[in-house]
């Protein structure tokens, strides 16, 4: 009995493999080189006498026609300067985040070896949520502040939807997230299915380039409705199916399934216990699906129309 428990865990872990990019790849002869500068430090340690150095260092960061007593006030000012301590007391080091950063870049180059790892600048953005990240190819942006912890008292105005992925463990996904935003053209199909499909090609790269961060934390889901979704999945695939939704273009259908939301709405006595954008996840799958049956490269999906992963992907959801 214990031999048998112990290759049903064995199983498991295989399929649980399978679920990712098609395996575990070695990065640790891919070469990239990237540097990484704290603005919000340098920023808020100047002074009257120093900030002409900091804006030397950092001139795209400083609009023209501002009068630099406008930024001494903002270095000055006290909800600013408590936000920028707190901010160090999470990120006084930034050498772990330099470490996911160099993981990530690493497996992006191994698909995509044109891909060119930005320089990386830290900043404070009064969490600004919308420019968490801001990625513009040879240029990473970063707001540390944005990532101060689920229960960070700065965080209190926050939907829990919202701010459970404040935190460090999600910078790294966030970042592959806007890098991925650039490398997929954006789709102009008004099918859901196909936009469901169109998201979880997103979500397979982060799969890829991802590959030791957890699915609950590349979708950004509690763990209670994580579980939910595992448990659902046939029934929501059903759903989609009873209620004529896969080929519909009503636009509603991405604020129900698809948008940032704190549950998804089927119209059911317990949407509340679901996550929202599960339209993304039950895409995610069928990617992962087509992926599994098919010899594709990762360039290879990326041009691909989202019709025909659907006809080739054999996806049945999991019971």
């Amino acid at each position: 009995m214990r031999n048998f428990l112990l290759l049903s865990l064995i199983f498991l872990g295989m399929l649980s493999c399978k679920n990712n990019a098609k395996s575990v790849v070695d990065v640790s002869d891919v070469s990239v080189n990237f540097a990484t500068k704290r603005f919000e430090v340098d920023f808020y340690n100047s002074t009257e006498k120093t900030l002409s150095e900091t804006k030397k260092n950092y001139p795209f960061l400083f609009p023209k026609g501002i009068h630099d007593s406008v930024w001494i006030r903002k270095i000055n000012d006290n909800d600013e300067r408590a936000l920028f301590e707190e901010t160090q007391k999470v990120f006084q080091s930034t050498g772990k985040l330099e470490e996911a950063l160099l993981s990530l870049f690493k497996h992006i180059k191994y698909y995509l070896p044109n891909f060119l790892a930005p320089n990386v600048i830290t900043v404070q953005t009064n969490i600004d949520y919308d420019h968490r990240v801001i990625y513009a190819d040879s240029l990473l942006l970063i707001s540390l502040d944005s990532y101060l912890g689920t229960t960070h008292e700065f965080y209190n105005d926050y939907p829990k939807y919202v701010k459970q992925n404040n935190t460090k463990e999600h910078l790294i996904v966030d970042v592959a997230n806007a890098i991925i935003k650039k490398q997929l053209k954006p789709s102009l199909n008004r099918v859901f299915l196909y936009k469901m499909i169109y998201e979880g090609k997103k979500m397979y790269l982060l799969d890829a380039y991802l590959p030791a961060v957890s699915d609950k934390e590349k979708i950004g889901y509690a763990a209670e409705k994580f579980q939910w979704t595992l448990n659902n999945e046939e029934e929501i695939w059903k759903y989609f199916i009873e209620n004529d939704l896969l080929y519909d273009t009503d636009t509603k259908l991405n604020q129900r399934f698809l948008d940032i939301a704190p549950f998804s709405k089927f119209y059911l006595g317990e949407d509340n216990k679901s996550p929202g954008q599960i339209g993304i996840w039950i895409g995610w799958q069928i990617v992962r699906s087509f992926m599994r049956n098919n010899d594709v490269s990762l360039q290879q999906l990326l041009q691909m129309r989202e019709e025909e992963i659907f006809k080739k992907s054999k996806y049945k959801p999991r019971r």
